[in-house]
Formats: C-alpha cells, sequence, structure tokens
C-alpha cells in the first residue's frame, strides 16, 4: 500500500477512536450526574438500630459463636 494511504487510514482511525472515547465519556458524565440528581446528593446515612433490632443482632452473634465453638470441638 501507498504510505500516504496507511497514514492517512491511521490518523482517521485514531480521530474515530478518539470521538468515541469523548462521546463515551461525555454520556457516562451524564449518567452519574442523573444518577446524583436522582439521589438528591445526599450522603447515605445508616438507619438508627431500635432495641429489637439490637436484642437481634446480639442473639445471632451469640449462635455463631457456639456454632463456632461447636465446630472447633469446644464444649460449652
Amino acid at each position: 500500500m501507498n504510505l500516504t494511504l496507511t497514514l492517512a487510514l491511521a490518523i482517521t482511525t485514531l480521530a474515530a477512536v478518539a470521538i468515541v472515547a469523548v462521546t463515551t465519556l461525555a454520556g457516562w458524565r451524564g449518567w452519574l450526574a442523573l444518577q446524583q440528581q436522582r439521589l438528591g446528593d445526599k450522603p447515605m446515612a445508616q438507619p438508627t438500630p431500635n432495641a429489637g433490632t439490637r436484642i437481634e443482632i446480639a442473639d445471632l452473634k451469640e449462635r455463631i459463636r457456639k456454632l463456632e465453638a461447636i465446630a472447633a470441638g469446644v464444649e460449652l
């Protein structure tokens, strides 16, 4: 092939890739802006656990501790 044709093809391909990359980046930024708008830019706050939830979590932790002791072969 002719060197000029090869060079023109390479430059055209590079330009096409650059256009696709810039367009994709703009779309990504737009999607992120949309998600931030949907979330209202509010930080995700952890809900305060109530007493029932704390008791349930403590019960589950105790069950896990007992199961780990059984798996280790320790008698309680």
